[in-house]
């Protein structure tokens, strides 16, 4: 064997053993062709050997990107694994803005600069507005030397804060379409060879198939989503349609059987949950119904306060609009009936109402209205019949049997002693309001109706003072109620003067400015017969004098012309004997006489009074 076939096999055995160039370059072989032979072929090996390195990163990277399904994980990865690979000092990825035109900084690896990290790339600025505007790789070992590219101010500011110099890109696209941009880069001089350009191509590729996947992979996750929400809110739908159905049916039932507003408040309650009220077009509270037992009125619980319910926002956006209002966990709904306003529905303690849920609660003022209407037409029916019955006592139409019968048929003993009230309201006061009211306030054993404009009632009492300023107390809520009052009267011959004496009782109130309050005629005293309208005198001197006249009437005796002296005498029985030419023991005895006939509180300064003007009267009276 010679010295060149021992240099060749020498060589072969050095490539075998995976030596370095040096060892290679250090082999003598006479003429150095083996030698160079041997070099070439160590070369290809190694670039075999990186060939296949790079493959299996892509493969790697392949498989941890489809592990992937956050699209900022997805980027991040991709930046992570290009820096690696190509071996640089910093990697960052643009995307694409079809809304802007241009590219921004979507992910980095290695960059230290907050003003590089926000950067925007117009397309054809910079290297990486030239990549994303001809949508091929370019690099170079030395950026801000490079005339290729068109330097902006912007650009080469951000680029010199991250200190990079050597940088290459190459753009991300798929099936044609523009997505983005992928970078390596220095921050010292150094060539890119063909064969990182090419590995960070492919990395590239793999990245914009991710991304598109990723991005499918969450549309289509966007779409099960709204598929599921279509689903849920068909069924949700569905279930408040059956929900409606249902309560249209209970609510239905409820008026076919005769049911009240206290029915339907209970079921809306059921239905729905929280507490229900029914106010009338007055404010009263009609119906409550779902409070907890013992905290009716604004307890810990989140019960109702009917008290302020009628100034809550709710009821007042209602009021004012007509439309389903909502203030915080308080829903109202106005109960109307042919344009006419006749209550507010209420329901309080719910956060939200789906759509048929708030249809439910419409429908049930809707029901509410219709029994209303129905309650109305038959209280209103009830009441012409008592209306009626009050009128003809006061006119005096129909003999007293048939008064006395109609009026045991609508609960009034007339056997039982019974005071007349009269009610009249302010302007702002319903008519139909301040009668029901009435109606209610003048508990059983009453009537109340209506005659020449006034509310009547006759109430069973002996004191008229009393029961016309509770029945005017009772009133107040519905503002300002002056009540008159007269009587006892034990027999329907006796009600049309009582009626008439409470009705001046009334005016009297008024004139006296004493609204909002009851009085009887006998309390007023002469200050109802001075400033009332119609001044029934004969009746006030019969009043104050009736059991004197009556008694010289039956005996002849002059127990009125004795009074009349007295007072005329200064209440001196001397001078008042003197005037009536009789002894003193005679005045004496006939005083006496009218203490047991009027009581003993006769000479009383009030009563005194009294007596005197019923005296002067009876006498003007008398010479008219």
């Amino acid at each position: 064997m010679d010295s060149n076939e021992a240099a060749a096999l020498r060589l072969l055995r050095l490539l075998a053993e995976g030596a370095t160039v040096a060892e290679l370059s250090s082999v003598e072989d006479g003429d150095g062709e083996a030698r160079e032979l041997a070099l070439r072929v160590r070369a290809a090996l190694e670039s075999r050997r990186r060939r296949e390195a790079e493959l299996t990163a892509l493969v790697e990277t392949a498989r941890d990107l489809a592990a992937l399904r956050d699209p900022s994980g997805v980027l991040d990865a991709i930046v992570r694994r290009a820096r690696s690979l190509i071996g640089t000092d910093v990697s960052y990825l643009t995307l694409y803005d079809p809304e802007a035109g241009d590219t921004y900084m979507r992910a980095t690896d290695g960059s230290v600069s907050a003003e590089f990290q926000v950067v925007r790339l117009s397309f054809g600025d910079g290297l990486g507005g030239l990549v994303a505007k001809s949508r091929k790789p370019y690099w170079t070992a030395d950026y801000f030397h490079d005339a290729r590219f068109a330097h902006t101010g912007p650009i080469d500011s951000a680029v010199g804060d991250e200190g990079l110099v050597a940088i290459c890109g190459t753009p991300l696209l798929a099936e044609g379409e523009f997505l983005g941009v992928l970078f390596a880069a220095n921050r010292s001089p150094r060539p890119f060879s063909p064969d990182q350009v090419a590995l960070l191509a492919s990395l590239a590729a793999l990245a914009a198939v991710s991304i598109v996947q990723t991005r499918a992979a969450a549309e289509t996750a966007d779409a099960l989503a709204q598929l599921s929400e279509a689903h849920n809110l068909v069924r949700r739908h569905t279930a408040g349609v059956e929900r409606a159905a249902a309560a249209h049916d209970r609510f239905a039932a409820l008026v076919l059987e005769g049911g009240g507003v206290e029915d339907i408040t209970a079921a809306l309650a059921d239905l729905l949950g929280g507490w229900v009220v029914l106010m009338g077009d007055d404010g009263e509270v009609l119906s409550l119904s779902g409070a907890r037992d013992g905290e009716p009125d604004g307890g810990p619980d989140g019960g109702p306060d009917p008290g302020s319910l009628g100034s809550s926002p709710a009821v007042l956006e209602t009021m004012r609009t007509g439309r389903l209002a909502q203030h915080g966990q308080t829903w109202a709904i106005g109960v109307q009936a042919s344009h006419s306003q006749m209550g507010v529905l209420v329901l309080g303690g719910i956060d939200e109402l789906d759509d048929a849920d708030q249809r439910t609660l419409e429908r049930a003022a809707v029901v509410s209205a219709l029994v209303l209407l129905f309650e109305r037409a038959a209280a209103d029916a009830e009441q012409r019949v008592r209306t009626d019955l009050v009128s003809d006592l006061i006119t005096g139409r129909g003999d007293t049997t048939s008064l006395h019968s109609r009026a045991r048929a609508n609960g009034v003993d007339p056997t039982r002693p019974h005071v007349v009230l009269v009610a009249a309201g302010d302007g702002d006061t319903p008519r139909r309001s301040l009668l029901m009211s009435a109606h209610a306030a003048a508990g059983s054993g009453s009537i109340v109706g209506e005659h020449d404009g006034h509310v009547v009632a006759l109430v069973p009492s002996e004191d008229a003072q009393g029961s016309a300023c509770e029945l005017a107390r009772r009133l107040r809520r519905l503002g300002t109620v002056t009540v008159g009052g007269a009587g006892p009267v034990t027999s329907a011959d006796q009600v049309p003067a009582a009626w008439a004496e409470a009705a001046r009782t009334t005016s009297a109130l008024h004139a006296l400015g004493m609204h909002g309050r009851g009085a009887s005629a006998e309390h007023l005293g002469f200050a109802g017969l001075v400033v009332g309208s119609d001044p029934d005198v004969r009746g006030y001197v019969r009043r104050h004098l009736g059991p004197l006249l009556d008694y010289d009437a039956r005996r002849g005796s002059e127990l009125v012309k004795t009074l009349a002296a007295y007072f005329d005498a200064g209440t001196s029985p001397r001078h008042a004997a003197a005037a009536l030419h009789v002894h003193v023991n005679t005045v004496s005895q006939r005083l006496e006489r009218i203490t047991s006939l009027l009581g003993p509180q006769w000479q009383q300064p009030r009563q005194s009074l009294e007596l005197q003007l019923a005296l002067q009267l009876r006498h003007l009276t008398a010479s008219s």
